[in-house]
């Protein structure tokens, strides 16, 4: 019986240090192929420079209008899914009966598997003409259309891991607080909520970091114009749409080839300061 533990506990190790392996691994090639690209360019004006013509003579890779073209569009998915996410939670969590909580919870957790590409698809051939013909904007994929359908996307996201958090909180309170004489929405308000605040955190940070990193539908739906955008109707493209439109294409060594490495480096360590944030959030007390 000892003997069959070892052997598992080893098994298990053996996972565990292939998956810590690989993750090192990834970082390692997006650092040896990506800082090539600053020996040739500057940090700052890598970042900051507000021209992507990596195939020009001279080359320009300034990323400042994927940069911001990325932010709009997160920011845009924020409005939509934070609320939505949060709504759903507060529902499932604190006024569905059982059997409705029941149902509704898989359906929203189907969501969460529907392919990025789906979504795409959804984007380009209903809803970009739909916000085209009912806004008269003179293009339909924009950012505005990418913010929308990326904001429906993390709903899933942020609504399961804030259920779950408000569901963690102890009946004892809510029960005080309805003693006490409080309505429901008082107590979801001025109980439920600042009590589960580290784990709706987390949950709002999770659903940023993945509409950061969504590039699917991202590279589907928002135009991609490589412009800073003057309004939310603007078409433009984000550093995940750019890695994939142009990685076939860069040959393999070439200041291109690093520059889109360089862009993958700086992806993750916004997403990593993200899942970090979280990860904290997430090991906070729930509880007041």
């Amino acid at each position: 019986m000892r003997l069959r533990e070892k052997v598992i506990e080893a098994l298990l190790l053996t996972c565990a240090s292939i998956a810590i392996l690989i993750v090192f691994g990834i970082v390692l090639m997006l650092f040896t192929e990506g800082i090539p690209i600053f020996h040739k360019v500057s940090l700052w004006d890598f970042i900051f420079g507000k021209n992507w013509y990596p195939t020009s003579s001279p080359p320009d890779f300034g990323i400042l209008p994927l940069l911001v073209g990325s932010a709009v569009i997160t920011l845009g998915a924020l409005i939509v899914g934070v609320p939505l996410g949060l709504g759903s939670a507060i529902y499932l969590s604190q006024i569905a009966s059982p059997r409705a909580r029941e149902f509704l919870k898989p359906i929203l957790e189907i969501l969460a598997s529907i392919p990025s590409v789906v979504y795409g698809f959804f984007g380009m051939a209903f809803f970009g003409p739909l916000v085209m013909n009912v806004l008269s904007v003179p293009v339909g994929l924009n950012a505005f259309t990418a913010s929308v359908i990326l904001g429906v996307m993390i709903v899933p996201t942020v609504a399961s891991v804030a259920e779950d958090a408000m569901s963690s909180v102890p009946r004892d309170l809510i029960e005080a607080s309805y003693a006490l004489g409080a309505t429901r929405w008082r107590t979801i308000v001025k109980i439920v909520m600042p009590t589960a605040s580290s784990g709706i955190i987390t949950s709002v940070l999770l659903g940023l970091g993945r509409a950061v990193g969504e590039t699917m539908t991202v590279l589907m739906v928002a135009g991609g114009s490589l412009q800073i955008p003057r309004s939310i109707f603007d078409p433009v493209r984000t550093m995940t749409a750019t890695i994939a439109a142009e990685m076939g294409e860069a040959p393999v060594g070439s200041s291109h080839y690093h520059a889109l490495f360089a862009i993958g480096m700086l992806l993750f360590f916004i997403t990593f300061a993200f899942n970090f944030l979280a990860e904290r959030f997430a090991k906070r007390r729930i509880y007041l």
